[in-house]
Parts: structure tokens; sequence; C-alpha cells
């Protein structure tokens, strides 16, 4: 053979996507530059007899087998089907999985794509958090009937760190501001009063908040936000709101952000 001009197939097979070993197909093909080199994937192998057709396929070939399978079974044949037709055979995943069993005294959970699982979980999170910052506040409206979760109160109730924390969660949150001068979206009593929680908080913990607040902003804190009777008649008002709606409440006075996301997966679940 003309080792300028050398063909090798390299086969990539994987009980999953496949992703990993070709990557590292091409990172190790990428260090030749003298032979071609076809690399042909084959994603989602479970059952032996795919496996046997494969090799006897590359059996035609000059020809490499790569693979991440991760069921021993399926593994131990592809090795001995390989080996019976003198092919060379890459094991990617089993020796790093197997030093790792070996320096953790654990066992894998032998799950076949589940690389490819927690990325989706990844996206789903970043995907949440994105939408929780692009509705934040009633920026817009529109988000209340694509939201998992509306959350209503008035300011200083938690609202936005609350969002934030259940988009971690892979919750999609809006949430909207009530205010006496302004008119609640209509939005809000055309979806289910399940996908709504209300907030409410004590006079006295809404005072001190705003208070501070204003010390932040270098106002003054004997400014209208920040003042009591203000404080109760936003209070009043965002009641009645939450209760023509029938929503759950829930007061957040002395609950940490966790506790209070916790309280609403829970109303999400058995809305479910």
């Amino acid at each position: 053979m003309d080792i300028e001009n050398a063909k090798l197939m390299i086969y990539v097979l994987s009980d999953s996507l496949g992703e990993t070993a070709e990557q590292v197909a091409k990172a190790a093909v990428a260090q030749y530059t003298n032979i071609i080199v076809e690399i042909k994937k084959v994603s989602y192998v479970t059952h032996n007899e795919t496996i046997k057709d494969l090799v006897n396929e590359a059996a035609n070939y000059n020809s490499i087998i790569m693979f991440t399978l991760v069921m021993p079974e399926l593994r131990n044949f592809l090795i001995e089907e390989a080996a019976r037709h003198g092919i060379k055979c890459v094991d990617i995943l089993s020796p790093v999985i197997d030093s790792i069993e070996s320096v953790t005294h654990t066992h894998p959970t032998y799950t076949p794509g589940i690389i490819r699982r927690l990325d989706e979980e990844y996206f789903k999170k970043v995907e949440a958090i994105e939408f929780a910052v692009k509705y934040d506040d009633a920026k817009d409206i529109r988000g209340i009937k694509k939201a998992d979760v509306v959350i209503v109160g008035v300011s200083r109730t938690s609202k936005t760190p609350l969002s934030m924390y259940l988009a971690t969660k892979n919750v999609k949150v809006t949430n909207i501001p009530l205010v006496p001068e302004v008119k609640p979206p209509e939005e809000i009593f055309e979806i289910s009063p399940r996908k709504i929680i209300g907030l409410t908080n004590s006079p006295l913990k809404l005072n001190a908040i705003r208070q501070e607040r204003l010390k932040a902003l270098g106002l003054s804190h004997e400014a209208n936000y920040a003042n009591m009777e203000r404080i109760m008649e936003e209070l009043d008002y965002a009641e009645k709101i939450m209760k023509s709606i029938g929503c759950p409440i829930i007061d957040v006075t002395t609950k940490a952000i966790e506790e209070t996301a916790g309280i609403i997966m829970k109303i999400i679940k058995e809305g479910n």
C-alpha cells in the first residue's frame, strides 16, 4: 500500500450521538497530513446485530473502530468481534471510567447519553434565566402567557430575586408589580390562577427595606415610597387584586428566597 495515499476508514460507534468519539477521532486525524481518512459515525448502537454488521463492513477496509459504548455487554461483544477480524479497536470511555471507579470505589451508572441529557438541562436553565431577565418587572406583558409562573406583589417583596432563583430550577418566571395607580394587565386574569403566585410582606419589614433602598439611592427616607401610610395602601390594593385572581398568596416576611421558592415549586407540582 502506498503510504502517501493511504485510505483509512474510522468507524465511530456510540450508544448515544457519538460526538465525543467523533471529536477525538478528528483531533487524532488532524495530526496526519499524508493519509486520506473517512470517518463514519454510527449513533444509538444498542444491539449486537448492529455491531456485527458494522464490523463485517469494516473488515473490507483499512479500518479502525473507535467507540463510546457504556454498556459492558455491547462493549465486550464489539471488542471480541473486532479482534476476530483483526480490526484495531479503540475504547474511548472505559479507561477513564475504570480509573474513576478504582480511585473513588464507586460504580458508574452505565447510562447511555447521560452527558447529552445534562447538556439539555443546562440549556433549559439558561433559557429560563434569559426568560426571567426579559420579562422582569412587567417589561413585556407577553411573558405572562408564556411563563410557567407569574409572580405578583408590591415593590420590595423579592419578586425579581425569586424569579431568578426559580430560573435556576428551570422554571420560566415573569413578575408583575402591583401599584394602586397602575391597572394590572388583563392577561393575569386570563390564565389559570394556579400559575400566579402573590407575594406579601409585613408593613414594618417593607418600611425598613424601602428605607434602606432609598438610602442606597441617596434619597430621603421621608419619601412617599417608604411612608407607612403609602405602604398600607399598596398592601391593601395588592391583596384585593390577588383575591380577585384567586391565586395562592405567600407571606415572605420571615422567609428566605429558597424557602419561598420551595413553596412555589410545591404549588407547581400539585397543579400539574
